[in-house]
């Protein structure tokens, strides 16, 4: 008799933690020009699909206003936490959004500065 065996699945449950986060934006002129910037900088990874582009990096990702206003050539102070937030679909990780940037951190312990959460323990 023939014994036959399934292969594990790429798509197993792992709830490690990935280090990692992301948005996606839609592919319009602003999306491309602030995925070409951020394709720059160092551990973002940009993923072109026809509808959206998807941004992943690790650990953490800032989003500079002025930089992107600059590469948009627009004035400081056109992109903002709104212009982005129209811009993106989706995201994971945790989103600051600050009067000249947006952050995304991988690990919600990496915000807690921001967000005036306590790490300590009670």
């Amino acid at each position: 008799m023939t014994t036959f065996t399934t292969a594990e699945s790429p798509f197993k449950r792992d709830s490690s933690p990935s280090n990692k986060c992301g948005v996606t934006l839609m592919n319009n002129q602003v999306g491309a020009v602030v995925a070409e910037v951020m394709g720059t900088k160092p551990d973002v990874t940009v993923t072109p699909l026809p509808s959206m582009i998807r941004l992943d990096a690790v650990g953490r990702m800032d989003f500079d206003y002025d930089e992107l206003s600059e590469a948009l050539g627009e004035e400081e102070g056109f992109f903002d936490a709104a212009t982005f937030e129209e811009n993106m679909s989706t995201h994971y990780g945790r989103m600051i959004h600050l009067d000249d940037r947006t952050i995304m951190f991988a690990n919600p312990e990496d915000a807690a500065e921001y967000i005036g959460f306590d790490l300590t323990a009670n």
